[in-house]
């Protein structure tokens, strides 16, 4: 997989050659796709309709991406 960043994002990333960027970039994911079984699995048991649960499931993306 080959992920781009923008320049400027590239640059920070460059001033820290210690950090294995590959690795933070799997864990991330890695938390991003637990985050989202939870919200796949509240899904699966409750009575909300498809419309809400895609709104829960956008609700907790921006969420995610807030905090990275």
């Amino acid at each position: 997989m080959t992920i781009r960043v923008p320049d400027d994002l590239k640059e920070e990333m460059d001033d820290h050659p210690e950090i294995n960027w590959s690795e933070v970039a799997r864990r991330s994911m890695r938390e991003y796709l637990q985050k989202l079984r939870v919200a796949e699995e509240i899904a699966s048991e409750s009575q909300l309709t498809e419309a809400e649960a895609e709104e829960l499931g956008e609700a907790v993306k921006h969420a995610v991406a807030e905090h990275y």
